[in-house]
């Protein structure tokens, strides 16, 4: 590793560079992973790029078209372990030996068990050296949901709530208009949650968060995307209002799953821009018929997300009521559990954040806890999707 104290910066400092880069891959790589690359000569950078899907270039060969003849001998910087298949694209493992770099530094190893390990041992039998392992942790986080689907076929699921300090996510029912806004948390979280979205592929909620709360779920955080979020409901049997937000601003992003035969007013949504499609209920088969959600015969989650992963989805979030939630979590379908903790309490009558048990504990690790503006964020993965 090199030392900055020697007036060289180190390898932390690349990779740094290289996760900014990466970072502007989100919301324009998916399907694939954000990745970004560094080349750097003389301790200065001579090419860099981020991936971008619609380009195709993967983020070492936009570095290397950069640099040009100037890669020969450079260290590339790299945040996921370069390709070594050929895809839409050809290896770029391949494409850093041809343009005869010196040193790759790599931040983690590719999560695909079928070709993990395969980019870093083409470099190494190139003569070319290799490290591994640099800001691993930071490097992963952007890609956890390319982690998991690769892995599964499922997409990562990150359950969303604002939370009081008594554990509850609205105020009692009927003390608020249906429909009005109410917002628990500061306007420093409310933005946070935009860029949740941003960095998600979906956005999932339940019929009855809908009918009480009209939201329109969309991506409001500025930054570009490559596709819409696809905004999904769980409507068994398809009482969605045609007056909601979400059907009015549909333009094929809205996906409903429900559990009934077509009928003309599936034709009607449709007409108006949103899909429907029909998945068995909870209680007919599968590993989840044994939960109280499942009893009453709603959509089966574990169905709605094998569907999401088919439609090439890496990552969802959860932004739904208590029951739902109590889903997610019995269910063994949470990845992540993001809270935003307000500084209020909404008393016992309010909505709770779960309406069922759930079996405990779920945290195996203690949770990450920041400040948000007046709010307190708790992030706690459930399991890593890395293995």
């Amino acid at each position: 590793m090199q030392n900055e104290t020697e007036g060289v910066l180190s390898d932390e400092h690349w990779m740094e560079r290289a996760l900014g880069l990466a970072q502007q891959s989100v919301g324009l790589a998916s399907p694939n992973p954000a990745v970004g690359c560094v080349l750097v000569k003389s301790g200065k950078p001579i090419g860099e790029g981020f991936h971008e899907y619609d380009k195709l270039d993967h983020a070492e060969i936009v570095a290397l078209k950069r640099a040009g003849e100037a890669a020969r001998g450079a260290a590339a910087y790299i945040t996921l372990e370069p390709c070594c298949h050929t895809g839409r694209t050809g290896p770029c493992s391949k494409a850093l030996v041809d343009a005869g770099v010196a040193s790759v530094v790599v931040a983690t190893l590719d999560p695909n068990p079928a070709v993990r390990g395969g980019g870093v041992a083409r470099l190494r039998e190139a003569g070319i050296a290799v490290t591994t392992g640099v800001l691993e942790r930071e490097a992963r986080r952007l890609n956890d949901g390319f982690a998991r689907h690769v892995r599964t076929g499922l997409p990562f699921v990150n359950l969303k709530a604002a939370v009081s300090l008594d554990g509850r996510i609205a105020p009692p029912p009927g003390s608020t208009p249906r429909g009005a806004p109410v917002y628990l948390t500061g306007e420093e979280s409310r933005a946070e949650v935009q860029r949740m979205r941003h960095r998600a592929d979906a956005v999932i909620t339940g019929i009855n968060t809908v009918l009480q709360d009209n939201p329109q779920l969309t991506d409001r955080s500025g930054l570009p995307r490559r596709r819409p979020l696809l905004r999904v409901v769980l409507d068994s049997a398809l009482r969605i209002p045609l007056d909601t937000k979400l059907v009015r601003t549909a333009q094929d992003d809205v996906l409903i799953f429900c559990t009934i035969s077509p009928t003309e007013r599936q034709r009607t949504l449709e007409a108006m821009g949103v899909r429907v499609e029909r998945l068995e209920s909870a209680g007919a088969t599968g590993a989840d018929s044994w939960s109280p959600s499942a009893r009453r015969s709603g959509v089966s989650l574990r169905h709605a997300l094998e569907r999401l992963g088919e439609l090439n989805l890496l990552s969802a979030m959860t932004e739904a009521g208590g029951q739902l939630n109590s889903s997610v979590l019995r269910e063994g379908h949470a990845d992540k559990l993001t809270l935003f903790y307000a500084p209020l309490f909404l008393g016992s009558h309010a909505v709770p954040l779960l309406q069922e048990g759930i079996p405990g504990p779920l945290l195996t690790k203690p949770p990450a806890l920041d400040c948000i503006g007046q709010d307190v964020r708790m992030e706690a993965y459930l399991r890593d999707p890395w293995v």
